[in-house]
This record gives structure tokens, C-alpha cells and sequence, in this order.
């Protein structure tokens, strides 16, 4: 009984780490979709050169972040994929909503 709540807490917070990856990926590219707009607005305005850079640098940064994030993401979804599949014979854990949960995760990413 102790193995079942194990796996499943494993499942749920191997789930919740996609989903918060997922979430910080489409608020990283909101960000940069955003400050591309303030950038455009910025030179079509004629801001200082100094205030330009800045914006630059900002979107710059917000792209490495989606890099580092993509990576993080990836390598969470291969661990969630991988616990699902080891865990799946697993008596009591298939009817488990962690499971279902964590399964339909996996699955979306596949299709």
C-alpha cells in the first residue's frame, strides 16, 4: 500500500512540474510577442537608443529563457513518460486519478 501512494505521489508531482513548464513556456513567448510590440512602438516613437537596447536586451533575455525552459520541459516529459510506463502493470495505480492524469499528459504530448 505504502509502493501505490508512493508511485502516485510520484505521478503527481511529475505531472505538476509539466504543466507548470507548459505554463511557463506560453507566458515566456506572451512576453516576448509583448515586448516585440513595445519595441516597435519604442522606434517608431524615436526613444532614446539607450531605451531601445534595453528593450532588446529584455526580449533577448526572455528568449533564453524559453530555450532553458524548452529543455526543462522536455527532459519533465521524458521522466513523466518514462514513470507511466513503468508504473502501468502496477496493481491499483491505473485506476488512480494521478495516473489517468499523468497518462493524458504523456498522451497529448504525443499527439
Amino acid at each position: 500500500m505504502a509502493e501505490l501512494a508512493t508511485i502516485q505521489k510520484q505521478l503527481k508531482i511529475k505531472a505538476g512540474v509539466v504543466q507548470r513548464y507548459n505554463k511557463e513556456m506560453t507566458l515566456y513567448r506572451k512576453e516576448v510577442v509583448d515586448l516585440g510590440g513595445k519595441l516597435t512602438r519604442l522606434v517608431a516613437d524615436g526613444t532614446e537608443e539607450w531605451d531601445v537596447k534595453n528593450m532588446k536586451r529584455m526580449i533577448e533575455e526572455s528568449e533564453k529563457m524559453i530555450l532553458d525552459t524548452e529543455t526543462k520541459l522536455d527532459k519533465a516529459k521524458g521522466e513523466l513518460k518514462d514513470l507511466v510506463k513503468r508504473v502501468e502493470g502496477t496493481p491499483g495505480v491505473a485506476a488512480s486519478d494521478e495516473f489517468v492524469k499523468a497518462q493524458g499528459i504523456v498522451t497529448e504530448d504525443t499527439a
